[in-house]
């Protein structure tokens, strides 16, 4: 499974709106996550990043800004029914939940 450039560039605008939408600096949502910050760029790029670390970036963004009280801005391409092929090519991690 991979996106093409509009896919990417939907899906960025999309991570970057949601993790606006949490109220958290970027550094801090990543470090959750274990992610440097080379690495936290690269995912929220969607750009030469590991797929699985995309969508573990998704749904930790779609959690926080839940906690936050808000609504997360759908996501067009890392829908429900793309997350089942997802599965299909590589291992998807969960997401940590916020106490």
């Amino acid at each position: 499974m991979s996106l093409n450039d509009e896919e990417r560039a939907r899906t960025a605008a999309e991570l970057r709106a949601n993790l606006e939408l949490t109220g958290l600096d970027a550094d801090r949502a990543g470090a959750e996550l274990g992610f440097d910050g080379g690495r936290l760029a690269q995912v929220l790029a969607v750009a030469g990043a590991d797929p699985a670390d995309v969508w573990l970036l998704r749904d930790h963004l779609e959690d926080l800004v839940r906690a936050a009280g808000r609504e997360p801005v759908p996501y067009t391409v890392l829908t429900e029914e793309a997350r089942a092929a997802a599965e299909r090519w590589f291992p998807l991690r969960r997401a940590p939940r916020r106490a």
